[in-house]
């Protein structure tokens, strides 16, 4: 498990399984957000099953499923309201963490987040965020 933080509120990482949850519990995640499809590449952990181990443990478990088609306006609004609304810090995860981190900077961009910041942000955790600014740039307007 390779957690990248971006913030105070929000990590990322790539792929995580049930057995991640306790050490993940352990570090103060309060919650996990799922943002990879099921059945995305054979042998993924299915979501419910690691729901199940977030349940046990006491955590929220949210699943805002990033296809290759992009993001939309409700993805971008879930994702808003789980960083508004959970006390604590937050892990979200996808096949390598990068829609993860695109996710979090474009619903920051909605709420009226600095483009700017929000690239260096996610280039401190080692995601380049350049081929979105457009996008970032006109949520942030809008």
């Amino acid at each position: 498990m390779h957690i990248r933080r971006i913030d105070d509120r929000i990590s990322v990482s790539p792929q995580i399984t049930a057995d991640d949850i306790a050490t993940l519990k352990a570090q103060g995640f309060t919650a996990i957000v799922n943002n990879r499809p099921e059945g995305e590449e054979a042998g993924q952990p299915a979501g419910d099953t690691i729901a199940e181990a977030a349940a046990a443990a006491g955590m929220a478990y949210h699943a805002i499923p990033i296809t290759h088609a992009g993001f939309s306006h409700p993805q971008l609004d879930a994702m808003a309201t789980i960083l508004n609304e959970t006390d604590g810090p937050i892990l979200a995860y996808c096949r390598s963490g990068t829609r993860s981190c695109n996710l979090w900077a474009l619903a920051r961009a909605k709420q009226g987040g600095d483009p700017a910041t929000l690239v260096a942000a996610g280039g401190g955790a080692g995601y380049d965020l350049s081929g979105i600014r457009p996008m970032l740039d006109a949520l942030s307007q809008g």
